[in-house]
């Protein structure tokens, strides 16, 4: 058996096009969503992901805004700006592009962010929200895990689940929506005994650890749906997942493949905030 492949940038070509439409509508009512991102610092990665961000917005519609600041730059300034951008009323969405430089506050300027306008969905006030099974906004990256699974027709009722990572960006958030999603869930972690044990279990495995191609072929249920978040670049410059692809796709069933596969719904999810956003602020 070869696994069908889950092709992240169709579906998300997909929904970007309905984005368009509903960001047009929202522009001619003098909506126009707007999404600004804050970038500290010189990482590399961080510049590449802000660029994609800012490229998605264009494409859909959404306007965006930029603002970079270097790597010594005092915290306060940051957060000024962020409540400059917390009173900008042409603005819908709030990104801070993570990691930030170690002199910083991390949970500090997550939380200056207006919760409205958390697009990220990081805001304490959002996490909790989610928590309760009312989200106002959904992390971006198990937002797209769940399109994904949504636009495949998979029904998690009553499935076993189990996500590897236990991350606030992704782990966790993930490990409430499957809940949500009447799933029987299990996180494992750098803790955890006996790892290939509980992968073997799953119906639907989902790796967020960021090392890479750690899930080998072996661990996995015949039959199983693999997700494969993480995104690591190997020696030879290439990109791996936290899945040994090439083994996976012999034993699952479904799987999505680095790159190509969660990392272009995570920026589509994104958008999809932002707009949702505007909606809220026209009264929608």
């Amino acid at each position: 058996m070869t696994a069908k492949i889950l092709d992240g940038n169709a579906l998300s070509a997909k929904l970007r096009e309905s984005l368009r439409h509903r960001a047009a509508e929202l522009a001619a009512q003098g909506f126009q969503p707007g999404l600004a991102v804050i970038l500290v610092g010189e990482n590399p990665a961080s510049q590449v992901y802000v660029r994609n961000k800012i490229k998605a917005c264009e494409a859909v519609g959404v306007h965006s805004e930029k603002y970079e600041f270097p790597a010594d730059t005092p915290p306060e300034k940051v957060l000024n700006k962020i409540a400059a951008l917390n009173a900008d009323p042409k603005i819908h969405g709030i990104l801070v592009q993570l990691p930030l430089p170690p002199h910083f506050d991390e949970e500090e300027v997550l939380e200056a962010v207006s919760a409205e306008k958390d697009v990220d969905g990081f805001h304490a006030e959002n996490v909790g929200l989610l928590a309760q099974g009312n989200p106002r906004f959904i992390s971006c990256t198990p937002y797209g895990v769940m399109e994904m699974l949504s636009a495949e027709g998979i029904s998690l009722r009553g499935k076993e689940a189990v996500v590897v990572g236990r991350s606030n960006i992704v782990g966790k958030p993930m490990t409430l929506l499957l809940i949500g999603a009447s799933a029987t869930v299990t996180v494992c972690h750098s803790q955890t005994k006996d790892l290939a044990f509980h992968t073997r279990r799953a119906d639907l495995l989902v790796a967020a650890v960021g090392k890479p191609k750690m899930i080998t072929g072996d661990m996995i249920k015949p039959g199983a749906v693999v997700i494969d978040v993480g995104i690591n670049r190997q020696a030879d410059g290439k990109l791996c997942g936290d899945v040994d692809f090439d083994s996976a796709k012999e034993v699952a069933s479904l799987i999505t493949p680095v790159p190509g596969g969660v990392g272009p719904m995570t920026i589509t999810m994104l958008l999809a905030n932002t707009i949702e956003s505007a909606d809220r602020a026209a009264g929608k």
